[in-house]
């Protein structure tokens, strides 16, 4: 027998009759197209998360930042999937918007990462994350030490899991105390060639879903009754994803997914067809959206390379 893995095929772009198209046009809402969108945009995203090392178009890249870029692009992946399951019935908008919100940053890192790379982004990415882990090292020890010597049990697995999170990205502690600080969000977006819109819109805005702010509250968990009277109750459990959603996540996803095959594939016709692929799936959602709101103005995700 073979020990090749089986091919994981490509996901089929969905497809509307012109009855869905009407339907859609006639109730004011595109949504339910879109939403086909969003769903073939984060299976898309899953197959490119597991396309293997071993591929004849991938080019030798160390370890350590295929494992960052598979890990980021897998949690789009299941992030996306996951709003999938939540908004199929039209509910738990208030919980897409927070899930959203989450997958816009990994998308962002995926593309900062990948654009003009080098190793010492990959070490400020690891570090990010670990130094916190230092500090809880510090305190256990610290703690430990207080009782002359004598550890908890849960202080040892704490200690050893810590201990296998630092081995995992090969950094020592020295390393990672030493490296430089990740950049923003903002700073981010700028040097990948966003406009600074999107990260008011998708970044501040979208914060308030995840902080519980005051505009999220009258978003999502209070209405007021009756209108105008300043006085508001609990919001029923009736909150859709926003229109807005199943377009702009997709988009910034597509750009990681873009960003991820130029950096990891040799120039190939293998890396133009997905690519190409990406580009498509881009300007469907992009004229699905365009006809949403008749051509009128709309958010994008403007980017420059």
């Amino acid at each position: 027998m073979s020990d090749e893995k089986p091919f994981t095929p490509l996901p089929r772009a969905p497809s509307f009759t012109d009855e869905e198209v009407r339907h859609c046009k006639e109730a004011g809402d595109y949504r339910p197209i879109l939403f086909e969108w969003y769903k073939f945009v984060g299976s898309l995203n899953a197959v490119v998360a597991h396309i293997q090392r071993e591929s004849p178009a991938f080019r030798p890249i160390p370890d350590k930042q295929f494992n960052v870029l598979v890990g980021l692009l897998n949690r789009c992946a299941r992030l996306m999937l996951s709003n999938v399951a939540l908004s199929h019935e039209g509910k738990f908008g208030e919980t897409t918007a927070i899930v959203d919100r989450c997958i816009f940053e990994s998308a962002v890192k995926i593309i900062w990462l990948c654009f003009d790379a080098s190793s010492e982004k990959f070490t400020r990415y690891l570090a990010d994350g670990l130094k916190t882990e230092l500090e809880f090292k510090a305190k256990i020890e610290a703690n430990i030490g207080a009782r002359e010597g004598e550890a908890l049990q849960i202080e040892k697995r704490m200690l050893t899991s810590i201990s296998n999170h630092m081995a995992a990205a090969d950094l020592t502690e020295a390393q990672i105390s030493e490296a430089k600080k990740l950049p923003d969000l903002a700073s981010m977006l700028s040097i990948i060639g966003f406009d600074r819109l999107i990260y008011i819109t998708a970044q501040k805005i979208g914060s308030h879903h995840v902080h519980g702010t005051w505009p999220s509250l009258l978003f999502h968990y209070l209405e007021e009754e009756p209108r105008g009277s300043g006085t508001f109750v609990p919001r029923d459990h009736n909150c859709s994803t926003h229109v807005n959603q199943f377009m702009f996540v997709p988009l910034i996803v597509l750009a990681a997914l873009s960003a991820y095959i130029n950096y990891v594939f040799e120039s190939t016709d293998e890396a133009k067809a997905f690519c190409d692929l990406f580009e498509s799936a881009e300007k469907e959602i992009m004229q699905v959206y365009s006809d949403a709101f008749d051509g009128g103005p709309k958010l994008v995700a403007t980017r420059t390379f």
